[in-house]
């Protein structure tokens, strides 16, 4: 008798299709309009501030304006098919207008974390090649030094509180500028996000929006992704329209219990990570949901208004995200009492965790695995079927596997490295074959995770494959950070490992071998905090006489880690 290949569709709800390998929509424009239409006067997106001042856009609304932006892009900058646009945004009303609009006009949306530092925005830039930039005005500062070894010829500037009404968007103004001293000059040539809108009004006469998406084709590239992949060298995954149209249906499918158009979602993850992307801003304006963004959830209590103010029914998050609600005084307390589950992605959910969220709110976490490669979801736990310590089950269309080094599936429990295959896998890496054919074998892709399945295809995961360190759900690539200390003329050697932590699941930590012996620990993580973004900055910084090496000189993190976790380090 031949072993069935997928055991987990026995575990898919009555509704779940076992195989999804076509998406409804052609692109992801035509999806976005199609929604819109139906869900036309119901709000899509309520931008929540932590005093609870707050701005609204319907369906209609941000349709409307994403048409004209995509207008302004095509017909006024100028742009064509396929040319790249960045996005650096927080959370708000202008993220999901600026998305649609890179989507509608047939142009690749590329995600820019608003974190980085002018660095790290100007390798970026210099491998995206984009020909416009739409980012908030607090990171202003950054843009020139970003952008002097390769301009962005078309900059579009917008504001937190953008399409808010007058009297918050007023305050806050006078808040960051006066308050926090947080808005830097523009001192760049530059168009505000309304005004562009405006242009792009003004030459709607001109040509249909229509016409844009109409030209693309399902496998055409929608979203650069940067992702550190499974070598930990930074690269862009290739997500099409098709992969993530795919990805948004196989997730969505999965998570029984919702009702189209009356589910109030909050979205405090940010958007320009892939989970939030797929899950969350695809996929609940997929169901006509009303979501509700936290531009900052940080410190957590700017999460309270949102739950008091709205009838939350479902949220995404990280463990960090959950394990920090749970100690909450004001949320366990008061739990959101229309919740009726809440999904995890972005890093793996503690066990303790999801038992202290079950007691809190009397409802499950339902934990998924991923990758930017898989647009994002592979797996996912489904709903009254959730299994602790596990991943779940493999997404409609899906083959997941456990294979050795040469590629041959491991025995049933025994474990191996995650390899997957399915619709919602990347098409490759930008501009980087190499790199692609490291991870792809014959249709599979190669995810550096180790992990065991068992014999009703749940899966788990054992260990990484690689040294990559998730903070609180952002990866940090060792590479890098060890990179920015080797800059240091005081440093001579440095190995950087993850441990475990438990406000942010694991913490970077730095052992180094120093040539200056005046530098101290805190000069170092301050050389760190000048050039990488605040969650790559070592946590702590150990100093040691000497790091342990293999027989050809290279440094071994596995061994570092092993020490440190000993008490040796």
């Amino acid at each position: 008798m031949t072993e069935d290949p997928r055991p987990w569709t026995a575990f898919y709800g009555a509704t779940v299709r076992k195989d999804i390998e076509a998406p409804r929509y052609r692109t992801l424009g035509d999806m976005i309009a199609a929604v819109a239409h139906q869900y036309a006067a119901k709000t899509a997106f309520t931008c929540c501030l932590p005093n609870g001042m707050n701005g609204n856009l319907t369906f209609a609304q941000a349709d409307e304006m994403s048409d004209a932006l995509a207008i302004y892009l095509r017909q006024v900058c100028g742009l064509s098919a396929g040319d790249r646009v960045a996005l650096q945004a927080p959370n708000g009303l202008s993220y999901p207008i600026a998305a649609f609009a890179v989507l509608k006009a047939g142009c690749v949306l590329v995600n820019v974390n608003p974190l980085y530092t002018a660095e790290e925005m100007a390798r970026l830039f210099a491998d995206a090649e984009p020909a416009a930039l739409i980012v908030v005005d607090m990171f202003a500062d950054k843009v020139r030094a970003a952008t002097q070894g390769h301009p962005i010829p078309n900059i579009i500037v917008t504001q937190v509180a953008e399409f808010l009404p007058a009297a918050p968007r007023g305050i806050v103004r006078l808040v960051q500028r006066y308050w926090d001293r947080s808005l830097p000059p523009v001192d760049f040539p530059h168009i505000r996000l309304p005004a562009a809108i405006a242009a792009g009004r003004r030459a709607r006469s001109t040509v249909a929006v229509e016409e844009y998406r109409a030209q693309l084709a399902p496998d055409d590239v929608a979203v650069l992704q940067y992702t550190g992949g499974t070598t930990g060298v930074a690269k862009a995954a290739m997500l099409t329209h098709r992969n993530l149209l795919v990805n948004m249906e196989q997730t969505m499918e999965m998570i029984e219990g919702v009702e189209p158009g009356a589910e109030v979602a909050l979205t405090a993850l940010p958007l320009y990570h892939i989970f939030a992307f797929t899950v969350n801003l695809m996929g609940f304006w997929w169901l006509g949901a009303r979501n509700v963004l936290i531009p900052n959830p940080r410190p957590l209590s700017n999460l309270k208004r949102a739950f008091e103010n709205y009838r939350i029914t479902w949220m995404s998050g990280v463990n960090t995200l959950f394990n920090g609600l749970t100690q909450e005084l004001w949320f366990r307390d008061t739990p959101p009492r229309h919740l009726k589950f809440a999904s995890a992605g972005g890093m793996a959910l503690q066990t303790a965790v999801a038992e202290r969220w079950v007691a809190v709110t009397g409802k499950p976490v339902l934990e998924g695995y991923g990758m930017t490669e898989t647009s994002p979801v592979v797996t996912f736990n489904p709903l009254n079927r959730v299994r602790a310590g596990s991943i779940g089950i493999p997404v409609p269309g899906t083959d997941l596997r456990c294979v050795d080094e040469d590629g041959h599936e491991v025995p049933l429990g025994e474990p191996g490295e995650l390899a997957a295959r399915g619709p919602q896998v990347m098409a490759g890496f930008w501009r980087q074959p190499e790199e692609t054919a490291k991870v792809m074998r014959d249709g599979w892709l190669l995810t550096g995770d180790i992990g065991v399945r068992d014999a009703d295809g749940y899966f788990r995961i054992v260990d990484r494959k690689k040294d990559m360190i998730i903070v609180s759900g952002f990866k940090v690539y060792p590479n890098e950070v060890e990179d920015c200390l080797a800059t240091h003329p005081g440093v001579a050697e440095v190995g950087v490992i993850g441990i475990p932590d438990g406000a942010t699941g694991e913490a970077v930590e730095a052992h180094v071998v120093l040539r200056d012996p005046a530098l101290t620990p805190e000069d170092l993580r301050a050389h760190c905090k000048a050039h990488l973004t605040a969650y790559k900055v070592p946590k702590r910084v150990v100093v040691r006489d000497a790091l342990p090496r293999s027989n050809v000189g290279k440094i071994l993190r596995k061994d570092i880690r092993a020490d440190a976790l000993a008490g040796k380090g």
